[in-house]
């Protein structure tokens, strides 16, 4: 491995080391907070490390332990899923209702089933017979559950708009029927891969746009149809680079080296600053650029959302064939900011979004000012989840810290203007119960913000059709008027509509340093 890639290894695997319990053959929880109950997906990637690591015997214990516990009953909704942690009762018995996403989840197929596939390509040699075998019976079962499939049926979302659990729909489909010499199966998956790519054209944007888990685990799958399905045998291995290499270039824009975040608007999101939460993202920028220049921090363990850090054996793993798809010269802008610039694109979701997104962003020296106006179905984004759509996102520099403002969704719609230093929102379909809600970053020198003055390292102005005093309060994790929003506290200051009002609700904020 390339020497990045080794340091992701190795660090990872020393700490999921430390959460392995060889007499049940999982890993405990690596949340911490379960009780000493275990989890599967972090198993499967640890087990792929262990083949790295030429651990044989403890990687098939875990291999054969989670292949025993796939559902195995073809008139389930869950059939050929895996189970989410093994001490969990029956899903879908009276004391444990089936509960899509929470009892079972239906992206553990591609999860764990691309792990095997990467297992069985990388390290066959250390891998016996009898286990591949198992393994590929397990492919198969899960193939044909997630063929099950249908976005808008039984609950379930998945479309070839869902960016990360599509690409490995398709793969894991176009794999397991050439290996096991089911046309039916590979036909699927190329099928459903062309309906991806045909998506993926109309803007040359994964639909599921800008996001610093969920593009990291997109750029996994497209990788997976680039090394491992035949050149001119596939769909997936003839469009994979370019979408791979069109991802980058869109990642390449937005990445600040100095504040070490992908600058927003962000689809879907664990949190409001890079620094602070393990992104799949960062683990990428590890193997490319080295761990001092991505965002993980010394010990990624007591950032949040750690239990992404178990993706790193995959991530390690596919590092050297990944640097060879990049697009030319692109290492230079992820470790140097190339200076002031304007981004923008398209991305289209089907069927949540009317219309295309329209995408904006402007990068400086210290301030990130990026947004998207979009007309959608629902209120939060494609994900319902207004806690993880952020559709406007202000960054900066504070001198110690990355300050932020983000847009907290609560309209289907929303027009955005962004120039240098200011940002224009406005609710096309609003009226005089609208209401902005900024999420504002608490700092770390513990201040009491009770207004814009007080936010540190930014100089904040506001005007619109609002009401000119917000309403202000604070999340936090001891107290305030809410908690917090993936772990990170905040100041809320939501601004309304004044008495009587009609017309178009708007708001703008200008910045300066």
């Amino acid at each position: 491995m390339p020497p990045n890639a080794q340091s992701l290894l190795t660090e990872s695997m020393a700490w999921m080391d430390t959460f392995y319990d060889s007499d049940s053959g999982y890993l405990y929880d690596i949340e911490g907070s379960a009780a000493l109950r275990h989890e599967t997906r972090s198993s499967a990637w640890y087990a792929l490390g262990l083949l790295a690591q030429n651990n044989t015997n403890e990687a098939e214990h875990i291999i054969t332990n989670i292949i025993g516990a796939q559902f195995k009953d073809p008139s389930l909704q869950w059939y050929g899923d895996y189970q989410k942690y093994p001490e969990e009762p029956e899903v879908g018995s009276e004391a444990y209702p089936a509960s899509i996403y929470d009892s079972w989840d239906p992206n553990w197929r591609g999860f764990i089933g691309t792990t095997f596939v990467v297992m069985l390509e990388e390290f066959p040699d250390r891998i016996s017979e009898a286990v591949q075998e198992l393994m590929l019976a397990s492919l198969f079962n899960a193939t044909v559950g997630d063929s099950y499939r249908v976005g808008g049926v039984d609950d379930d979302n998945l479309y070839p708009s869902y960016s990360n659990p599509a690409l490995m729909r398709a793969f894991v489909s176009g794999w397991t029927g050439r290996r096991l010499g089911d046309q039916n199966m590979t036909d699927a998956g190329e099928h459903y891969a062309q309906e991806i790519i045909d998506l993926f054209v109309r803007h040359n944007t994964l639909s599921e746009f800008n996001s610093g888990t969920y593009t990291g685990v997109s750029i996994f799958g497209l990788l997976l149809w680039c090394k491992y399905l035949p050149a001119g045998d596939s769909v997936m291995s003839e469009y994979g680079p370019k979408m791979l290499r069109d991802t980058w270039s869109a990642v390449a824009q937005l990445w600040h080296p100095g504040m070490k975040n992908m600058a927003g608007p962000w689809d879907r999101a664990y949190g409001y600053d890079m620094n602070r939460y393990v992104s799949v993202m960062g683990l990428w920028m590890w193997t490319l650029v080295g761990k001092e220049q991505s965002s993980l921090i010394k010990k990624p363990q007591v950032m949040s959302h750690s239990a992404d850090w178990a993706w790193s054996p995959l991530i390690a793993v596919l590092a050297d064939f990944h640097a060879t798809l990049l697009p030319d010269g692109i290492l230079g802008s992820l470790t140097r900011f190339s200076g002031e610039h304007t981004f923008e694109a398209q991305a289209y979701y089907p069927p949540y979004d009317y219309a295309s997104r329209n995408i904006t962003t402007w990068l400086s020296e210290n301030v990130t000012i990026g947004a998207e106006s979009y007309n959608e179905t629902v209120v939060g984004g494609p994900s319902t989840s207004q806690e993880s759509f952020n559709p406007a996102v202000v960054q900066w520099k504070t001198g110690t810290e990355i300050g932020f403002i983000s847009v907290y969704p609560t309209e289907r719609s929303l027009d955005v203007h962004v120039a240098p230093w200011r940002l224009d929102l406005s609710y096309p379909e609003g009226n005089a119960s609208s209401i902005f809600t900024l999420v504002v970053s608490a700092f770390a020198d513990g201040r009491t913000v009770r207004g814009w003055d007080d936010v540190e390292g930014l100089d904040v102005k506001v005007s619109g059709s609002v009401n000119m005093t917000p309403s202000l309060s604070f999340a936090g994790q001891m107290g305030g008027r809410s908690k917090p929003l993936r772990d990170f506290e905040f100041w809320n200051f939501t601004y309304a509509m004044p008495d009587g009002f009609q017309g178009v609700p708007r708001l703008s904020l200008e910045f300066s340093k």
